[in-house]
C-alpha cells in the first residue's frame, strides 16, 4: 500500500499549489522576499524601522460557519472570513497587518476546491492590505469527511510602540462609535445552525425581509475594517477599538477599557440588521442574551473623545462604512445596554 492508496494524493497537492499561486501572488508587495515553496515566508520590515516598531499577532478560524459552505458547495468567501477574524483583531491595537498564513485541513484534497478557498483568503488579504506569504494544506483521510475541511489563519501586524492603541487613556465620558457589520460574520454559528437548520431546500428559499435566501445571508463574509480603521487612526484620537466577535457587546467592548471604566450603549441608536430580528424570533432569547452572543449589527466599536465623535462618524461614512454614535463610557465596570427587553 502506498501513500495514495492510504488516502493522500501528493500529485493533487502539487496541482492545488499551482492553482493557488496566482491568488497568493496577487497579495504580494515590495516587502515580500522570495517565492512560494520555502519552509517559511519572508517579509522585510525595513520601511517600518524607526521609532519602536512592535509586532502584533492574531490567529483564528472560521468555525462552524463552514458547514453552510459545504451545504452550498460555495468555497470562495470563507477565506475572507478567515482573514477578517485575524486582521480585525490586530487592528484593535492600531497595528497595520503585514502578512498572513493560512492552514487548511481536508479529508480529501480536491485542487479546484482548494483554489476556491485560497482565492477567498487572497481576497481578504487584498481588502486588508496584507500579503499572503505562505500556508499549509493537510490531507487527513479518515479524520475529515470527504468534501469537508477546516480553515484557520495567522496574521502579523506592526505598530510604533508610541502609537499603539492600548485603551489606557480612555476616561469617563468618552464616546463609543460603532461601525456596522455585514451580517452575522463568523461567530455564533453553533446556535445559528440550530435555529436555521441545515436543510438545503429550506435554506435556499427567498426570505422577503432579508431580500435574499438564508443561505446567501449566512455566507455573507465578515467585513474587514482595516483600511477604514487605519485612516481614522491617522486622523483622529482613537483611544480604543473592540472587534465584536463571539460574546457580542457584553464580552468584547470591555476588553478595550482600563480598570474602573464601563459603558452605556443605546441599542436603538443604530439600524439593526433584519437577520438579527429573525434570530431573536426563532430563538426566543431576550436582548441581554443576544447581545452576549452575536455582533447584532456592529462589527467594530471605537472609543473616541466626545468632541471628535461626530467627525469620526462622518469620516467613516465617507470611507464606505455605516457608523453610529452608540453611547459613552461611565465609571464602573461592564456594559449597560439601554433600551433592551429583559
Amino acid at each position: 500500500m502506498d501513500y495514495k492508496e492510504a488516502g493522500v494524493d501528493v500529485t493533487a497537492g502539487y496541482k492545488a499549489v499551482e492553482l493557488m499561486k496566482k491568488h497568493v501572488k496577487s497579495t504580494f508587495d515590495k516587502n515580500v522576499m522570495g517565492d512560494l515553496g520555502s519552509f517559511g515566508g519572508f517579509y522585510a520590515i525595513g520601511d517600518y524601522v524607526g521609532g519602536e516598531p512592535v509586532l502584533v499577532a492574531g490567529t483564528d478560524g472560521v468555525g462552524t460557519k463552514l458547514k453552510y459552505a459545504f451545504i452550498a458547495d460555495k468555497h470562495d468567501t470563507v477565506g475572507i472570513d478567515c482573514v477578517a477574524m485575524c486582521v480585525n483583531d490586530v487592528i484593535c491595537q492600531g497595528a497595520k497587518p503585514l502578512l498572513f498564513l493560512d492552514y487548511m485541513a481536508v479529508g480529501k484534497l480536491f485542487p479546484e476546491q482548494a483554489e476556491q478557498i485560497v482565492s477567498g483568503v487572497a481576497e481578504g488579504c487584498r481588502q486588508a492590505g496584507c500579503a499572503l506569504i505562505g500556508g499549509e494544506t493537510a490531507e487527513m483521510p479518515g479524520f475529515y469527511t470527504v468534501g469537508e475541511y477546516d480553515l484557520a489563519g495567522f496574521c502579523v501586524g506592526i505598530v510604533d510602540k508610541r502609537k499603539a492603541i492600548t485603551g489606557a487613556n480612555i476616561a469617563e465620558g468618552d464616546a463609543l462609535v460603532g461601525l456596522a457589520s455585514s451580517g452575522i460574520h463568523s461567530n455564533g454559528f453553533s446556535l445559528v445552525r440550530k435555529l436555521f437548520g441545515e436543510d438545503k431546500a429550506a435554506l435556499e428559499k427567498m426570505q422577503p425581509r432579508l431580500h435574499k435566501t438564508l443561505l446567501e445571508e449566512v455566507l455573507t463574509p465578515t467585513r474587514i475594517y482595516v483600511k477604514t480603521a487605519l485612516e481614522l487612526i491617522a486622523r483622529y484620537q482613537i483611544k480604543g477599538i473592540a472587534h465584536i466577535t463571539g460574546g457580542g457587546f457584553i464580552e468584547n467592548v470591555p476588553r478595550m477599557f482600563p480598570k474602573g471604566i464601563g459603558c452605556e450603549i443605546d441599542i436603538n441608536a443604530y439600524d439593526r440588521l433584519p437577520v438579527f430580528d429573525l434570530l431573536k424570533e426563532k430563538s426566543g432569547l431576550p436582548d441581554s442574551k443576544l447581545y452576549n452572543t452575536f455582533n447584532m449589527g456592529i462589527g467594530l466599536m471605537l472609543c473616541v473623545p466626545q468632541s471628535e465623535a461626530a467627525a469620526v462618524v462622518k469620516a467613516a461614512e465617507a470611507l464606505g462604512e455605516k457608523a453610529y454614535i452608540l453611547g459613552k463610557t461611565v465609571a464602573g465596570e461592564g456594559v449597560r445596554l439601554l433600551g433592551i427587553d429583559k
